[in-house]
């Protein structure tokens, strides 16, 4: 029999010929990232009296939340983790004006095929996108892998889901994720690895990387969409030693736990309604819904095709007076890229408000809500009082959905303005 993506990866890692699933087994990642959280870390080192990194090259830290800082405590904590960085020669190090970590360890050449990616965020499954093993520990873990190099991992069961048709206009990998998330659930691919093939192949890498980003919240440890033309286009130049261009496939006899298909041709925009993912419908159920504010942003949906998809809505148009448009780029490439193609304009001319990149309003910072109002958003979660107020509500949506309802001021359906 064969062995999936995430077999082979880990496999690789602990240095053995094979692995199966449930085992556990003792891997070398190639990288660690941690986030504003590495003070944390940092803290859990010194306690331990630990004085020495096992590699410092392996290392990658982002100040992405709460950037820059908003508080004297937050300052403290940025402070903190410079110092580290510092401290050990620290080479992967990017400060409050980056962007959102995962972004820019992707733009940065950090992410390559096959690779094994740990780090102080859930949502670390979005290496996947480009054919690594991305998954999220804590930050106690964290500081074991600074220090020793490695850490347990059992070996997850795979999920195979074959995408068969193409989305049709107005409907984005956003809205094939929160189908995924409402049928199977929070916890239905709880620990698993999930692979995505057939007409997967035919979306953009940023498509990817939503999908691979939403599927944490199926509760997957780890999902792969096979790097292939377009994985291999977007690492080019980024990619600083072509030789780490690894791409790593399961096999054709690969023992999967569980089969599923979707056809991308019958699904049409979803949206997330408070206070769980999972509590996903069709725009047409909660079409009409008045909104106060409306957030582009956070890993999930503010890299640059989402943003474009966003001003093509509304371009020549004009936000609905009563709904606060907050743009969040997710990293400074990002912007960067907006303000030269004029994507950046059309969003602040159509009533948009920019931040700096980051985590943003996903995280708390900034874009917090007073009790009873209504946000919209391109975020990858809607937990209760994850923006503010506890008596707020949130709902998810793609950025066509939610380009359509900041215009409308109440959630809309994007397909009528393809």
């Amino acid at each position: 029999m064969g062995f999936t993506i995430a077999e082979k990866i880990l496999a690789a890692k602990c240095g053995k010929s094979s692995v199966t699933p449930g085992e556990i087994v003792e891997a070398y990642p190639d990288l660690v990232m941690s986030h504003t959280a590495t003070w944390r870390s940092v803290s859990v080192m010194n306690k331990v009296g630990a004085t020495k990194l096992y590699d410092p090259d392996r290392l990658a830290v982002v100040l992405d939340h709460i950037a820059p800082a908003k508080s004297e405590k937050n300052a403290s904590d940025h402070q903190a983790c410079r110092t580290f960085v510092r401290k050990y020669g620290v080479q992967k190090f990017y400060d409050v004006d980056a962007g959102i970590a995962h972004l820019v360890l992707m733009e940065h050449g950090h992410v390559a095929p096959g690779d094994l990616i740990v780090g102080t965020d859930s949502h670390c499954t979005i290496y996947g996108s480009l054919g690594a093993l991305g998954t999220g520990i804590g930050y106690t873990e964290v500081t074991s892998v600074w220090i020793t190099g490695k850490l347990w991992m059992k070996v997850p069961e795979t999920f195979k889901i074959t995408l068969s048709g193409q989305l049709r206009p107005g409907v984005y990998s956003k809205d094939l994720m929160l189908h995924l998330i409402g049928t199977l659930g929070a916890d239905g691919c709880s620990y698993k690895s999930v692979e995505f093939y057939g007409s997967a192949a035919g979306l953009s890498v940023s498509e990817r990387m939503t999908m691979t980003n939403l599927a944490m919240e199926m509760g997957v440890k780890c999902a792969f969409i096979p790097p292939d033309a377009n994985t291999e286009e977007y690492l080019r130049g980024r990619l600083k030693d072509a030789s780490r261009y690894q791409p790593v496939f399961a096999d054709g006899d690969a023992v999967y736990e569980r089969e599923l298909g979707v056809d991308l041709s019958t699904l049409e925009p979803m949206v997330a309604c408070p206070h769980e993912v999972q509590n996903t419908k069709p725009i047409g159920q909660v079409e009409g819904t008045r909104i106060d504010q409306a957030f582009l942003g956070s890993c999930a949906n503010a890299k640059y095709e989402d943003l474009v998809v966003a001003a093509r809505i509304l371009k020549g148009r004009r936000v609905h007076p009563n709904v606060r448009f907050i743009i969040t780029p997710g990293s400074k490439e990002i912007m960067l890229e907006a303000v030269k193609t004029g994507v950046a304009t059309t969003l602040l001319e159509a009533g948009g408000l920019f931040t700096n990149p980051g985590c943003g309003a996903c995280a708390g910072d900034g874009g917090v809500m007073a009790d009873g109002e209504v946000c919209l958003s391109t975020a990858n979660r809607n937990f209760l009082g994850r923006m503010g107020s506890s008596k707020a509500e949130i709902y998810l949506s793609s950025p066509a959905t939610l380009a359509a309802s900041a215009i409308k001021g109440a959630i809309a359906d994007p397909r009528e303005f393809f």
